[in-house]
């Protein structure tokens, strides 16, 4: 096997974009469970976006499309994901850049209790428009908070999915 992962056919391209999001929802799932910083409903709007980059580019895998049609369709579906991700992220990030006396009032209600309670879209437009919670920076390195390095780390992984997408074979 080739020591550069540009050169690594498609299956192990997609093995290691569906490593990476599995490490970085393992980090997340140590920084609750370990460190006790539980997530905001931002943050496990995130992971749901890893999750799903996870499970396609472990389709992609898999699967192993030999036609560029098949391997454009998971490139597609894993860049949407990570699209979804970006929107989130920059959401949370915009947030916490937010002055103290402008950040939007916090819910009363968890997001779990929401979810039993109303409809899953009105859910996300509660998270959205009133998450004060989301704004507090519990967690950085070098000088980047959580949803920062989530942010990057979606440009990233959307910038690989195209790439061994579109890549000549």
């Amino acid at each position: 096997m080739k020591a550069n992962p540009l050169a690594w056919p498609f299956r192990l391209q997609c093995a290691l974009g569906a490593l990476v999001c599995v490490a970085l929802l393992a980090y997340a799932l140590y920084l609750q469970y370990v460190e006790y910083l539980d997530p905001c409903p931002l943050c496990i709007f995130q992971r749901v976006a890893f999750i799903g980059m996870a499970a396609v580019f472990a389709l992609g895998a898999l699967h192993g499309p030999r036609s560029r049609g098949g391997r454009m369709a998971y490139g597609a579906l894993a860049a949407l994901c990570a699209a979804v991700g970006i929107a989130v992220a920059g959401r949370h990030v915009w947030l916490q850049s937010l002055p103290a006396d402008e950040v939007p009032s916090c819910s009363s209600m968890g997001l779990d209790y929401m979810l039993d309670t109303f409809p899953v879209g009105e859910v996300v437009a509660k998270v959205f428009t009133g998450s004060g919670e989301c704004a507090a920076v519990d967690w950085s390195f070098l000088g980047l908070g959580m949803p920062a390095w989530t942010l990057l780390w979606y440009v990233l992984l959307a910038g690989w999915a195209l790439w061994i997408a579109a890549r000549r074979r």
